[in-house]
């Protein structure tokens, strides 16, 4: 018998909440931390995007936290971005409203003022990148001394981004007792010496994770030519039922979508602008096999679990292999042999080339139009053989 949201001491009022979004059941990592996270004990929780981590902690957090004063909040969940910014707040905000909570977001590239003008109401729980929430700190807008919980949400990607110094700024800054949850993919290197040094006695918990590696796919990597690329994308696309094309901005997924459209490719697009309905739309509509190409932002598609990706496309370059692996990851699902294409411009090859050395992956990156036939079926084709066309 599976374990359930009452088992583990959330409240009937946050169950009821979770009934009517359609959460009956706890994930793994919800099973594994929620129980300590509502005792109070500092938890690290390893797992990866998309396992449900966000209700891990937030649960705790929402029933947990005081009600604030202005420019003293009682609740902090630093993110390393914008998009998971909004993700974590568009999550917690009708929880926390069931208690009569507030949840406010605040990160980079918009204007201040809003953000001032929250805080000075007076916010609850706080959703911080670490750069804005530095400035709006050392601005006098925000002070860490009445922080009963902090969690900081997908730590090894904030460190990998440069922002240790802002988080340890942050971390330092709040001395008083409080709870601490740390959820991250790994916990060793920089994550374990912010673990011990910040945390007290943390009780650990670790969801397996069932990441492909990259034996589990098969890899191409194409150098095409900006005017083509989308022409070959589209050729691609064609040869598969269900595709799955990575961007590296909002901006360009979108501008992609409407490009293969116009190739007669019936795509959608999947950002962290889009409303949680247009989002679910998209991903209904790709998973039902009624758009068969959706293009996504790496952060919208966190957390994606559709099974028949036949073909991944990065068709923006990652340098990041952990990246590249969770991107080609969604076509290697229920035992298949994935494929993931890498479309390359002739000033993106030392990223690429560092994802080749980084993952091991021993394979030639080889020039291609959009009128080859290899397109029609890349699977089958040895990127080692001599082309014959």
């Amino acid at each position: 018998m599976s374990v359930t949201f009452e088992a583990l001491g959330v409240s009937p009022d946050i169950i009821a909440r979770l009934a009517a979004d359609g959460i009956d059941a706890p994930f793994a990592i919800q099973t594994l931390t929620i129980a300590d996270g509502l005792a109070g004990r500092d938890v690290t929780g390893k797992a990866k995007t998309g396992s449900g981590k966000t209700l891990a902690f937030g649960i705790p957090l929402i029933e947990r936290v005081s009600s604030a004063r202005p420019h003293h909040p009682t609740g902090l969940v630093l993110v390393p971005t914008r998009e998971l910014a909004n993700q974590v707040g568009e999550v917690l905000a009708p929880l926390a409203a069931v208690r009569g909570k507030s949840v406010q977001t605040v990160y980079g590239g918009v204007g201040f003022e809003p953000q001032r003008e929250a805080l000075q109401r007076g916010v609850d729980i706080l959703v911080a990148t670490p750069g804005r929430l530095i400035d709006l700190m050392e601005q006098g807008d925000v002070r860490f001394d009445e922080i009963e919980v902090l969690v900081l949400d997908e730590a090894d990607r904030m460190l990998d981004m440069g922002f240790s110094p802002q988080v340890q700024k942050i971390l330092f800054k709040i001395t008083q007792p409080h709870q601490t949850m740390l959820f991250s993919a790994t916990l060793d290197g920089a994550i374990k010496r912010i673990v011990d040094r910040y945390l007290v006695d943390p009780v650990e918990h670790e969801v397996e994770s069932d990441e492909p590696t990259v034996d589990q796919m098969e890899h191409r990597f194409l150098y095409v030519h900006q005017l083509d690329k989308v022409k070959v994308a589209a050729a691609i696309c064609r040869s598969t039922d269900r595709a799955l094309v990575f961007c590296n901005t909002k901006r360009a997924a979108d501008r992609v979508a409407q490009q293969l459209e116009r190739e007669g490719i019936r795509a959608g697009a999947i950002h962290g602008d889009l409303r949680q309905a247009a989002r679910e739309r998209a991903l209904a509509d790709f998973a039902s096999g009624k758009v068969p190409v959706l293009v996504a932002t790496d952060v919208a598609a966190r957390g994606l679990h559709i099974d028949d990706v036949g073909i991944v496309i990065h068709y923006d370059p990652t340098d990041d292999p952990k990246d590249y692996l969770h991107r080609s990851g969604r076509t290697a699902r229920a035992g298949r042999q994935g494929l993931a294409v890498t479309l390359m411009l002739w000033n993106q090859e030392n990223e690429v080339r560092v994802v080749l050395r980084r993952l091991a992956i021993d394979q030639p990156i080889v020039e291609m139009f959009s009128n080859d036939p290899r397109l029609a079926d890349l699977a089958a084709w040895n990127p080692a053989e001599p082309a014959t066309v």
